[in-house]
């Protein structure tokens, strides 16, 4: 399943800063454009599979999972 989200990022001095707009927590800060583009894409990719991970393990036993699209 593919989703989309959205990052804002801005030039600060020598740095680029960012962090995703729908994920607390998913930020990052880089060199350059791309890398930071490149680096919140895998904190993000970290963060939703840790999430996910965790709410299976706190779910116990006999759970149902439903997708819900907004």
């Amino acid at each position: 399943m593919n989703s989309t989200y959205t990052a804002i990022i801005k030039k600060e001095d020598d740095w680029w800063i960012g962090w995703i707009e729908e994920v607390p927590g998913v930020n990052g800060q880089e060199h350059t454009r791309k890398e930071l583009l490149e680096s919140l894409k895998i904190v993000l990719k970290e963060a939703l599979e840790f999430n996910r991970e965790d709410a299976i393990a706190n779910a116990g036993d006999n759970y149902q999972e439903e997708l819900i699209v907004v």
